[in-house]
């Protein structure tokens, strides 16, 4: 019998990270741990590295990692983003992105550029660079591999098939807490409201993007870098059971979909076995239990972050980034209950006027200031829409 496959998990403590050492537990004699890396949560790495001893781990906030270390976890503690892309760069099985946000851009490409194949969880680094990631993938001969159910199950779909046989990907979007509300019934909304999301369990940032269905706007924009396809051949359709996760429609009218039960660990399972699968499932679905499934188009009037994110993915260059720092922002102040819930739009939208250049470049360089000026300006419209409630 083989060995375990030394798999390292970026964003341990997080809900994707958690997910995914579950399935080590699951399966101890296909997979171990060999590093572990975290934003600030040391109480929860700590016990993590107590559980499954990783050569070593890495903190992004460094005084967390100081903390860290004066608990003498017994392995090598790593620091900051620097630490974060060494740890990456490590060779493993499977690297698996799970870091919420930006911060996860330069360690996603420290692990293509040292040849590790990357499970991918966390949208937006794809979001803001994902022909950067994709075309890096391909000059080194790895691939990403998909965490996400809607992404996951497009790429089973997908296999196979040549893209010149695609009419279009559908995206299933369970409609978050909120479906079925109208814009006027929103404007009270808190932000456990907003993170109460009724299929999934996720972390708070993911939950509020669902809530808002700006979480469904950055999929499409994943799924644009992922399948090399144009936004017009990607669609996205209420679907509140959550079952359906994804269907590619053909050009010769067929369909194929694929179901599947509300648990992360079955994508994350599928990227760590790809190309095999599981001998045993981590759970099955009962169709006769689910009963009845449902779709609808989505409400653009009521959730217009789903209507700015389309704008972001046809406008191209540094939309995308300017999007998701913007986003990034406006949920953060919404979380500390700084604007209302559909002011996390107009942050939003605000921000791509002040900050999107017609002539914007893809090239690293443009996205990262793209992203460090629209953050900046974000903050600023915050500051001013709470000047003018007092």
């Amino acid at each position: 019998m083989s060995d375990p496959l030394p798999i390292s998990v970026l964003g341990s403590t997080g809900a994707i990270g958690r997910a995914t050492l579950d399935i080590v537990r699951l399966f101890p004699e296909r997979f171990r741990v060999r590093a572990l890396a975290a934003r600030r949560d040391i109480d929860h790495l700590a016990r993590q590295i107590a559980e499954f001893s990783p050569e070593a781990v890495a903190v992004l906030d460094p005084d967390a990692a100081d903390r860290l270390r004066s608990m003498n976890p017994g392995c090598e503690v790593l620091e900051g983003e620097s630490g974060c892309c060494d740890l990456a760069a490590r060779p493993a099985h499977r690297v698996v992105c799970g870091m919420v946000g930006a911060s996860g851009l330069a360690p996603l490409l420290a692990a293509l550029d040292a040849g590790n194949t990357v499970a991918l969880a966390n949208k937006e680094p794809m979001v803001m660079a994902g022909q950067i990631i994709m075309r890096r993938a391909a000059d080194r001969g790895v691939s990403v591999l998909p965490v996400d159910s809607e992404h996951s199950a497009l790429f089973q779909c997908l296999a196979g098939h040549p893209p010149s046989h695609v009419r279009r990907l559908w995206l299933t979007a369970s409609g978050g807490p909120f479906y079925g509300k109208s814009r006027a019934q929103l404007h009270q909304v808190s932000p456990a409201e907003a993170a109460r999301h009724p299929t999934w369990k996720m972390g708070v940032k993911i939950s509020v993007d669902s809530a808002t269905l700006m979480n469904k706007g950055l999929e499409i924009i994943e799924a644009m870098r992922l399948f090399g396809l144009p936004r017009n051949k990607i669609e996205v359709v209420i679907h509140p059971q959550s079952i359906v996760h994804g269907l590619v429609e053909f050009t010769d009218g067929n369909m194929l979909a694929h179901l599947g039960v509300t648990d992360m660990k079955q994508p994350i399972l599928y990227a760590l076995t790809w190309p095999d699968r599981s001998e045993r499932p981590v759970k099955t679905l009962d169709l006769a239990s689910v009963g009845s499934l449902t779709f609808s188009r989505p409400d653009l009037d009521a959730f217009p972050c789903l209507a700015l994110a389309l704008e972001a993915a046809d406008r191209g260059g540094t939309a995308p980034a300017v999007l998701n720092a913007a986003n990034e922002v406006a949920v953060e102040s919404f979380c500390r209950e700084h604007i209302s819930f559909l002011e996390i739009a107009d942050v939003v939208a605000e921000t791509m006027a002040r900050c999107v250049s017609p002539h914007d470049g893809i090239s690293l360089e443009a996205i990262l200031a793209a992203d460090t000026d629209a953050r900046r300006t974000a903050e600023t419209i915050v500051r001013e829409l709470e000047r003018k409630k007092r």
